[in-house]
């Protein structure tokens, strides 16, 4: 896999079948997942009316699996906004540096796992909405 050049994309993965279930594969190290994996974590229990992420990442890359269930992402790069749904185990959703998340309306079956290019450092998180368009208009100067 190329590197992408997009703030974020929806990947699609090997999906393999038969009358034992499904398998679907994402490998690392730019085959699937266009990153290093560095840490791997995973939302459950959430109700649909909780919103979760609500904060932009300053370098860490992310890729967004619903391994069940499905779930809603708001995506927003500073210019434009678009709502993903993740309903399918073999979609990902790529979520590159500087990219604003909210995770919502999650069914009741949800496990969204979040598989990350680095360690988590608090100091690269946004979590304010208007610091993070601030520096948006600042990269872009």
């Amino acid at each position: 896999m190329q590197e992408i050049k997009e703030p974020y994309k929806l990947l699609e993965f090997k999906e393999y079948g038969d009358e034992r279930g499904n398998l679907v594969v994402a490998e690392g190290s730019g085959f699937d997942i266009p990153f290093d994996i560095r840490r791997v974590f995973y939302m459950s229990g959430s109700d649909p009316d909780i919103r979760r992420g609500m904060h932009a990442n300053r370098y860490t890359k992310f890729v967004l699996i619903n391994v069940s269930g499905s779930s809603k992402v708001l995506v927003d790069d500073g210019h434009k906004k678009e709502i993903v749904v993740l309903d399918k185990p073999r979609m990902g959703l790529y979520l590159g540096p500087m990219v604003w998340k909210e995770m919502y309306d999650f069914s009741p079956d949800s496990v969204l796992l979040v598989l990350a290019s680095e360690h988590y450092i608090d100091s690269e998180y946004l979590r304010d909405y208007d610091e993070f368009i601030e520096e948006v208009k600042k990269g872009e100067n």
